[in-house]
């Protein structure tokens, strides 16, 4: 991509690129460790809920005084968008809703958008990128997050003409994990609630990775950014380690798990006994491809590819990711080549709300990696033809019905204000893409 030669351009030219933060919790702040060190790439501004945390979060991750004194700290990232001369806003609060009004806001600015926000991009990001593409500013996924290294995989494959079988990533799974909440999480991590409460970590943020919710949404993001599909249950979650992707993930009549070729899936790093899968993939992203010929699988056993019995499935992968330590990439992508890290190009893939226990009329859904809800991958068409709820959508409304354990939630199962500008703005994605499916 020659980034680093163009960036040098601008340094040159005493041109460095504007950035503005929306976020500094873990991911935002491992991208504030590496600022430093980036010459040609400013921080203007910091929006936060806590400024004064996000300003101590800075001196945490390695910023001399005189970096955190030019640099703006706020707790509105609208006032932050409009008010300062940005070529790249990361948005990276984790909110789905507060997302797609700073994702539209910053659009309407013409300034180039990284979303980390994965939660955002699932539920309104096909529509959000029509938005970009129009008012001609770049909308991308974030370098170093699972979903842009699996996009870029497939990339790979696509480019030199190998039919991608199956993308993903590695994550730690149980059946059970589905049912976890804030109150078990810590034990499934194998530590105490003090322990994590000193190492900063936030229990429903943690236990969205752990309940299955993660890995959808980051799938559900491959999927409508490559065209991949979903498994019409949701994740199987198979384990698999390095070795065995190309065995494990192969259509069922050639002995895998998929029910098709094409598809999104997350391999377990356990055995459904609770016994560690030889050689993981629980930091990293895989993509599984096919031999476009018997040349081409003589060459995946002359050049040391892992394949299936065949030979003619293999896979490539990359065993970690450094989620925000990488997120400069996009930055640049963005700013200097007017080129996307990964992008939503339709709405193929819905996370849908499910219940993860009996629920009464009146409830409060407490949304992503809380107690009452997970979310499941499915199809953007099955979703709209039975009227789901998307799990961006879960949160702090009330249930308006009795719903039984492991219920799929419907629309018309909660009190949700239409005309809030973010909800209608999913409303109408439904609505265009709903025509497209049907």
């Amino acid at each position: 991509m020659y980034l680093f030669q163009s960036l040098t351009e601008r340094i040159n030219s005493n041109n460095p690129v504007k950035v503005g933060l929306i976020g500094a919790g873990k991911f935002g702040s491992m991208f504030l460790s590496q600022v430093p060190k980036i010459t040609g790439v400013r921080i203007v501004a910091i929006a936060d809920l806590n400024p004064a945390k996000a300003k101590l979060t800075c001196g945490a991750v390695g910023w001399e005084d005189a970096l955190i004194n030019r640099t703006a700290f706020l707790d509105d990232g609208i006032l932050m968008i409009e008010k300062y001369n940005l070529d790249v806003v990361i948005e990276a609060t984790g909110d789905p809703r507060a997302g797609i009004l700073h994702a539209l806001e910053t659009i309407r600015n013409g300034i180039h958008i990284v979303m980390v926000n994965v939660e955002a991009d699932v539920l309104a990001g096909a529509k959000l990128a029509e938005e970009a593409k129009s008012a001609g500013v770049v909308y991308s996924m974030a370098y170093g997050d699972q979903p842009a290294l699996t996009c870029e995989l497939v990339e790979w494959a696509r480019s030199i003409g190998f039919t991608v079988i199956a993308a993903g990533k590695g994550t730690r799974y149980l059946p059970s994990y589905h049912e976890s909440n804030p109150s078990t999480v810590w034990a499934h991590y194998g530590i105490t609630e003090s322990q994590a409460k000193d190492a900063g970590m936030n229990s429903k943020m943690f236990n969205s990775f752990l309940d299955g919710t993660k890995s959808s949404l980051e799938m559900a993001a491959i999927s409508n950014a490559t065209g991949l599909s979903a498994p019409s249950n949701g994740l199987q979650f198979p384990p698999a380690g390095m070795d065995d992707l190309a065995h494990t993930l192969r259509p069922r009549e050639d002995g895998g798990v998929l029910e098709s070729k094409g598809m999104v899936e997350v391999v377990s790093s356990l055995e459904r006994d609770g016994r560690p899968v030889f050689k993981d993939l629980r930091w990293g992203v895989y993509v599984v491809i096919e031999a476009s010929n018997d040349y081409s699988a003589a060459c995946f056993q002359q050049y040391g590819m892992n394949t299936d019995s065949s030979g003619r499935y293999s896979a490539m992968y990359k065993p970690f990711h450094l989620i925000g330590l990488e997120l400069n990439i996009s930055v640049l992508s963005a700013a200097i080549l007017n080129k996307a890290t990964g992008r939503t190009d339709a709405f193929n893939s819905d996370v849908v709300a499910v219940t993860k226990r009996e629920l009464k009329a009146g409830q409060n859904l407490d949304g992503e990696g809380g107690f009452s809800v997970w979310g499941k991958l499915c199809s953007a068409k099955n979703s709209l033809k039975h009227n789901y709820l998307p799990i961006g959508l879960a949160n702090n409304v009330r249930l308006n019905k009795n719903v039984s354990s492991n219920t799929p939630l419907k629309w018309s199962d909660v009190d949700i204000d239409r005309t809030a500008k973010e909800v209608d703005f999913r409303i109408q994605m439904e609505k265009k893409w709903g025509d497209y499916l049907n």
